[in-house]
């Protein structure tokens, strides 16, 4: 959902133009391409014109009548909640914002412009971006000359982005390998894609296996979800609307991956000029839009018909896509996604004690989109994540909110030990190794591994918010298989203790196995078939492994 880069001359002109219009179909909005002479189809609403300058010029402070705080959205049910609060796409009398006392402007420009561009020809103040896709844009605004900060996160993914297959024999992201996905390249689908099979105890060899293809822009998902539907592909990576769609259509589709599990991958946010945004003179205008866009979410949650009427009214594609799948379909969408509110940012932001979510995706998805060239200049320096959120107001209203901050100190899921049983019965989605050291014959943790569960294990706990895990500690096939076999189980029950003391994860998350010998990643009889020496296969198969199952 959000665009990529501006490149750095020559080159860059063509791959800005191919991601931001892969960015406009992760929203998944001008997704389905099919066939009519101007492209537009229920799937595929006509884009709005975007850009221009503000006519005649603005006239008074921001958030007047006649200088509205202008936000550049697309047509995505995510932003239900803000129309609900301003009445439309313009502010109306008795609305959320006119109580306010503020004036927004939604511009839909469904076609992704840049930041730069957005914000250089004064269409809009702030526009809407992916927390991971404004990680690989931001730098590449810095070097333009501008900046911009994220001031809430207005959504959070889970569901509404997953990898589907239609073979029964594909489960799993180890079942990927050999395997063909359809992807946009570029988008947050991509980045799951790739932060899922580098999770997966896969072999370096068969990560490579899994062919990606890339289908080309001009056709969105739609191209995505017929490669699927034809059998060109094993598999496809896709999000709502066209994920709902695909499932209900395509014989056999089924989930494999989604954020449904992976809670904490997924996030929109509103991004705001920095020249705009540090103007003091600006400060209460931002504070209402933040305030505002809250309380829509608490009116939208409440009566989710209203967030239907609100996107139906405003937004062509939902109602064409009402009209051709029912209202019914456009409130189900609801389900796969969390509209953000206070006490929502609160635990996001890690404003109510433990991680902060929004940064850990952002500091990772830099390193993704770096390592698969998506950054138009490979050289832009690394911006801190806490740079590129502007939390005063966020902060404000939980100030002022004793109720929220509760709340938000709640987990938002919780787990039991019978959840735990039943839910581990079935294959796991993914399934990490990870080599923490141990001292011959011990189950006591050092410094060095208690580093590595740290690093390796606890991102991958965080990412899968609603998941269980089987934490199981495996041996090469050395020495007495029923001593293996005792040792192996110790030293998983050793790092569930640190996981379930020191990050304080719930104990009822994860079910201890020692597997001894008996669970190979690697086969020790024929290691070179992994590309691997004897002594490389038998290390990969010294491995404790965290396998997620979901819920």
């Amino acid at each position: 959902m959000a665009k990529l880069t501006p490149l750095a001359k020559g080159l860059i002109t063509v791959t800005i133009l191919t991601v931001t219009a892969a960015l406009a179909w992760q929203l998944g909005l001008k997704n389905l391409v099919s066939g009519d002479s101007d492209g537009t189809t229920a799937d595929n609403p006509r884009p709005k014109p975007g850009g221009g300058l503000f006519g005649g010029g603005p006239s008074g402070p921001l958030g007047s009548d006649g200088n509205p705080l202008k936000v550049s959205i697309v047509s995505f049910h995510g932003y239900a909640p803000a129309l609900v609060a301003n009445g439309g796409l313009t502010t109306r009398s008795g609305s959320i914002y006119d109580e306010l006392g503020t004036n927004i402007e939604f511009v839909i420009q469904d076609d992704i412009p840049t930041l730069t561009t957005i914000f250089e020809s004064e269409t809009a103040h702030c526009a809407w971006r992916t927390s991971d896709f404004w990680a690989q844009e931001h730098p590449n605004l810095r070097n333009t000359g501008l900046d911009a900060r994220a001031v809430m996160v207005v959504d959070n993914t889970q569901g509404a982005d997953a990898i589907i297959a239609r073979d029964p024999g594909i489960q799993r992201i180890e079942d990927l390998a050999g395997k063909s996905v359809a992807l946009l390249e570029f988008t947050p689908s991509h980045g799951m894609v790739i932060d899922a099979i580098d999770n997966s105890s896969l072999s370096a060899r068969k990560k490579q296996s899994i062919k990606q293809v890339f289908i080309n822009v001009d056709e969105g998902t739609a191209g995505v979800r017929a490669a699927l539907e034809a059998g060109n592909v094993d598999a496809a990576a896709l999000w709502d609307p066209d994920l709902s769609l695909a499932l209900a259509k395509v014989p056999g589709a089924h989930v494999v991956y989604s954020t449904k599990t992976a809670t904490n991958l997924i996030y929109d946010v509103m991004v705001c000029n920095a020249a705009v945004l540090d103007d003091a003179a600006n400060d209460a205008t931002f504070g209402a839009f933040v305030e505002g866009w809250m309380k829509g979410v608490t009116v939208a949650e409440a009566n989710p018909a209203t967030a239907v009427d609100a996107l139906v009214a405003n937004e062509e594609f939902f109602d064409l896509l009402a009209k051709e799948e029912g209202r019914d379909f456009v409130q189900g969408l609801f389900g796969n996604l969390v509209w953000t509110g206070l006490e929502d940012n609160a635990r996001i932001l890690g404003l109510a004690g433990g991680t902060n979510h929004y940064e850990r995706v952002y500091k990772r998805f830099d390193r993704i989109y770096r390592a698969a060239g998506a950054i138009a200049n490979p050289s832009s320096p690394v911006i801190n994540p806490a740079e590129s959120f502007e939390y005063k107001y966020i902060k404000a209203l939980l100030a002022k909110d004793q109720a929220a901050q509760q709340q938000a100190k709640k987990p938002e899921f919780t787990f039991s030990e019978g959840e735990r049983e039943k839910t581990t019965q079935g294959d796991a989605i993914v399934t990490r190794p990870v080599t923490v050291n141990f001292s011959t014959g011990s189950a006591e943790l050092n410094k060095r591994s208690e580093r590595t569960i740290d690093e390796q294990m606890v991102p991958m706990i965080e990412n899968h918010g609603s998941a269980y895990f089987q934490v199981t500690g495996n041996t090469d096939s050395t020495g007495s298989r029923n001593a293996n076999l005792a040792l192996s189980k110790r030293r998983a029950d050793t790092v569930v203790s640190y996981l379930v003391k020191q990050w304080e994860f719930p104990r009822e998350r994860f079910l201890v196995v020692g597997n001894g010998p008996d669970q190979p990643l690697c086969n020790e009889r024929d290691p070179g078939s992994e590309g691997m020496t004897l002594e490389e296969c038998r290390a990969a198969n010294r491995t404790t492994r965290l396998a997620v199952h979901s819920r």
